[in-house]
């Protein structure tokens, strides 16, 4: 299997269920998520207000924006609650040779 691309996010004991960690693809921050052992990957910038969304409360598979309270399904990268309207992007998430990978594939 070929990780050409890839950005290594880090092994499955430094991503526990109920953590996350912000890797960049270049210029793009993504936030990868474990959610009770699966993981989910999403662009972290709040549609909003162009905010960190790593950090806010996370209520099931949606992460609420700490600055205004907008929400975002970690699976699809959907609003779930306004303020914002307009989705986030997701991102494949892999896991290969112990690690766990990510790549901004837009």
């Amino acid at each position: 299997m070929s990780l050409d691309g890839w950005i290594k996010v880090g092994t499955r004991s430094e991503l526990l269920p109920g953590e996350f960690r912000v890797v960049y693809d270049g210029g793009t921050p993504i936030a990868v998520y474990n959610i009770d052992g699966d993981l989910y990957a999403v662009e972290d910038v709040c549609t909003h207000d162009g905010g960190d969304l790593a950090g806010g409360e996370v209520h099931g598979f949606e992460v609420e924006c700490p600055r205004h309270g907008a929400r975002f399904d970690l699976r699809t990268g959907a609003v779930t609650r306004p303020p914002a309207y307009e989705p986030i992007a997701s991102f494949p998430v892999r896991e290969a040779d112990g690690f766990i990978w990510t790549r901004d594939d837009r």
